[in-house]
This record gives C-alpha cells, sequence and structure tokens, in this order.
C-alpha cells in the first residue's frame, strides 16, 4: 500500500525539483512543471531565444506564455490532504529524504554524486532524471560528507597505504602523489577479511578459555567431593585413608 500511495504520488512530480507540483503548469508538450521551475530554466535560455523542455527536450520559440493548470492544482491539493501511511515517514534514527518538503519520508538510497538521500518516490524520480549517468548510489547513510573530499569536493574512493587515510583522485595527483594507493572498495575488502580472521581467532581464544575454566571447575567440584567423603569418615579409618 504504501509503495501505491508513492507511485501514486509520482504523476504529480516535478521533475525540475523532484517535489510535488506547486503552482502547476503544462506546456506545449504535455510536460507540467512548477510555474518557478519552468520559469527558472527558460530565464536560463534567454540568450539563445530558444526554449526547450527538460524532460523531452522538444524546443520552442517564441518564448511560450505560462497558464496555471487548474485542475491539476486542485488534484495535487487534494493528494496533500489524503493520509499517507506512517511507516513511510522518517522517525528516530532514520535517515530522511533531503528532498522531501515538510514532513520527511524515510530515505532507501543514498547518491555520492548528488550528496542526497532519497526516498523512494524521489529515487525514483533521480533515476529518471539521471538515466545513462554515472551516478554512485549506495545503500542509504546519513554521513554523505564524511565520504567527499572536503578539499576537491570529489568521492573519497582510494587509500593512501603511506598515510592511511581515504582520498579522492586529486589527492592522488597532489599531496598524496607517488604514494602507494588502493581502491578504497579493495582497501575494505581486505580490513573486512583481516577482521572475519580475527574475529576468528577471538572466537577460538574464547572457546578454549571457557574449556580450561570448565576443566578447573570440575577439578575444583571433584576436590569439594572428596573433601566431604574425608570429613564423613570417623577418626580411624580416616587415619587408615591417610596411610
Amino acid at each position: 500500500m504504501a509503495h501505491e500511495n508513492l507511485v501514486f504520488q509520482d504523476e504529480f512530480m516535478c521533475s525540475v525539483c523532484l517535489d510535488l507540483l506547486k503552482d502547476p503548469v503544462t506546456i506545449q508538450c504535455g510536460h507540467s512543471y512548477c510555474k518557478s521551475c519552468i520559469t527558472g530554466c527558460w530565464d536560463q535560455e534567454d540568450q539563445k531565444r530558444v526554449y526547450s523542455c527538460p524532460q523531452c527536450r522538444q524546443t520552442f520559440s517564441p518564448r511560450p506564455a505560462l497558464a496555471r493548470n487548474t485542475m491539476l492544482a486542485d488534484l495535487v491539493e487534494k493528494l496533500k490532504k489524503t493520509k499517507l501511511p506512517t511507516d513511510c515517514y522518517a522517525g528516530a534514527g532514520d535517515v530522511q529524504c533531503d528532498v522531501c518538503t515538510g514532513r520527511k519520508y524515510k530515505a532507501v538510497k543514498s547518491c555520492l554524486m548528488c550528496q542526497e538521500s532519497y526516498c523512494q518516490n524521489h529515487l525514483e524520480q533521480h533515476e529518471s532524471l539521471f538515466k545513462g549517468k554515472r551516478h554512485n548510489l549506495t545503500e542509504v547513510t546519513g554521513r554523505l560528507q564524511e565520504m567527499i573530499c572536503q578539499k576537491h569536493e570529489k568521492l573519497l574512493e582510494l587509500f593512501c597505504c603511506t598515510d592511511q587515510k581515504c582520498i579522492c583522485v586529486l589527492c592522488m595527483m597532489d599531496e598524496h602523489k607517488n604514494h602507494d594507493t588502493v581502491s578504497a572498495a579493495e582497501q575494505r575488502t581486505d580490513k573486512e577479511k583481516q577482521l572475519k580472521e580475527m574475529q576468528k581467532t577471538f572466537q577460538q581464544r574464547i572457546q578454549q578459555r571457557e574449556k580450561d575454566l570448565q576443566q578447573l571447575r570440575e577439578a575444583v567440584e571433584s576436590h569439594k567431593v572428596s573433601l566431604e567423603k574425608k570429613r564423613s569418615l570417623s577418626p580411624s579409618q580416616f587415619r587408615l585413608t591417610e596411610a
């Protein structure tokens, strides 16, 4: 049901801002946008005097006049009033969608290129908008800034073995030139392998300690039983036992 609601909303999303249409207008090719979004796009094309649709790239000249799509605006308003499933909303400990306005949905993926996290609905919009382009999607994380080089604003996709830190491709050509470097993925795989080996070693040590402790307990118990037997004997029997 949650997915159905998100798909339904998808029909009323602006492909420029990836949010529900605000003051929607429909241009000649049939695609709809927020009035402010398409105005902003066309303002950038004023010098060429040729205006295009951000989705289908159909061109128009002269610049078309924009009229509010009243029917679409009414549908968007009704959609906003629809009660949506609460399990889609971000709660404590969840990563919020960076594109949602108002109450945020839970993010399902993060884009390292855009440095944003997306709910299912905005993820589909993102994939549609950047179709054919290599955007690096990863499992949702609230630590995107830690995965980006603060100096060059590039993905930290390399690991400098010399300095023991993650770096970007521009770092490798700059202060880390001629250093021993590997891909961050390769380093992560190697570290995970080392960690598994360490966990295996520690587990074996724990099992051996537990075995030694059990043997010690059994020895103590045996000694206690032997002591109790001796205490139960008469003095003459005890002397014979000692002899």
